[in-house]
């Protein structure tokens, strides 16, 4: 699942309309509109985006509207905590080791 939510979001364009549509629901043409691009394009961009799981469509009249789904992001962000768990435990033991080598320098310091 996070490899196809990873290739849906190397598109820069589509990178731009999940950031637009954190704002709320819009519209194939409000995005067009908003990123520069044609109906076509955008609306292909939309169908990877979608079969990704990222985003899901509302009819409205004869419009449709795309809006954000939660769960495909709050799957990849638990993801990614687990990374970030690691990381400040390495920054934590790093500080750690800093520490020592001062309180080492500052008492060879002292016996000079």
């Amino acid at each position: 699942m996070k490899e196809t939510i990873f290739n849906a979001l190397a598109e820069p364009n589509r990178l731009h309309i999940v950031e637009l549509l954190r704002n709320g629901p819009l519209s194939v043409g409000e995005i067009a509109e908003q990123l520069g691009l044609n109906q076509p394009q955008t609306s292909k961009h939309l169908r990877v985006l979608s079969e990704s799981g990222l985003v899901e469509v509302k009819p409205r009249a004869n419009r449709r509207f795309y809006q954000l789904r939660t769960q495909p992001l709050m799957e990849l962000d638990d993801w990614l905590e687990s990374f970030r768990r690691i990381w400040e435990d390495r920054f934590d033991n790093l500080d750690e080791y800093l520490r020592k080598l001062q309180a080492q320098e500052k008492l060879a310091g002292e016996k000079e």
